[in-house]
């Protein structure tokens, strides 16, 4: 499993299907279906928290205050700056757990810049930008593409907190799939793309994606888009059934089957402090050129 580490955030505990964490200044509990263990609640945090987000009987839910909870709060990531907030579903505004790809991802553009090379990178669902960021700060120019006009701006906002908003940044509120596309028919290609797709949602114009449904359909779409000098193929992923060895093998059919290269997946996942073990919180297919080496 690969782990990320983090000073700004930190996993406390687990219990009762609720994750304990501290981003930042700000104690948040959170439900997390996969804690199904109901060990003591002994970290003082539990009692001590600013909210708690409480799911719905009838679906959805809210946050519950104890304490005041900044409408916006701060915290960094090497370098980078993200623009939390206490979300509708249980959501802040980034997923910690991912830091491992963003460190992945910036490690292999470092790389090839300073070789000399110009990257171009393509960030599908591209959300609140984490991953746009780290690769626009390793030297990158980044295509950021998202259905939801708020998530862009929410991106946005992290690039100018973070000192990027000067950077090379094409930031587009579109369908993937369709930008995909369009794309292939512009003749515009990239030297790594980064996915992490819903299992459900609509692009702007009310399109519906299916994880299961399209999810192949939109890497054999990203093959023609490619560099044939490639650098990665990040695919992530929530969606349960969905596991990392049939993410592998969709890479490979897809990608590796064509380009050669090599393929690995993994879980990736969070320290908790409390156990000192590790939590499980999503997976993760790459797929590198051959002369990359994962770090």
């Amino acid at each position: 499993m690969r782990i990320a580490q983090w000073e700004d955030y930190e996993l406390l505990d687990t219990s009762g299907g609720e994750r304990l964490e501290r981003w930042g200044d700000v104690l948040l509990i959170r439900p997390d279906p996969q804690i199904l263990w109901d060990t003591p609640k002994l970290h003082p945090g539990w009692k001590t928290a600013h909210a708690r987000y409480r799911r719905s009987n009838t679906g959805g839910g809210a946050w519950e205050e104890w304490k005041k909870v900044p409408s916006v709060w701060k915290i960094g990531y090497k370098g980078l700056t993200f623009r939390l907030k206490t979300m509708g579903f249980k959501h802040t505004g980034i997923f910690p757990e991912q830091a491992v790809n963003w460190d992945f991802a910036g490690q292999k553009i470092r790389r090839a810049v300073q070789s000399g090379r110009e990257i171009r990178v393509l960030n599908l669902f591209g959300y609140t930008g984490a991953a746009t960021l780290a690769c626009a700060a390793a030297g990158a120019k980044v295509c950021h593409v998202d259905a939801s006009k708020g998530m862009v701006s929410w991106a946005r906002e992290n690039a100018a907190a973070s000192g990027l908003e000067d950077r090379p940044i094409r930031w587009l509120v579109d369908d993937c799939l369709k930008f995909v596309q369009r794309e292939q028919r512009r003749g515009n290609r990239y030297h790594g793309i980064i996915m992490d797709p819903p299992s459900y949602g609509r692009g702007p114009n009310g399109e519906v994606w299916k994880l299961e449904e399209q999810l192949f359909r939109l890497l054999e779409l990203c093959l023609p888009i490619l560099e044939p000098d490639a650098l990665f193929f990040i695919l992530n992923s929530y969606t349960t059934g969905l596991s990392p060895a049939v993410m592998e093998y969709l890479l490979g059919v897809q990608l590796q089957k064509k380009l050669g290269g090599k393929v690995s997946s993994q879980e990736i996942g969070l320290p908790v402090t409390s156990s000192g073990l590790v939590l499980p919180c999503g997976s993760t297919a790459i797929w590198e050129c051959k002369d990359m080496d994962m770090d």
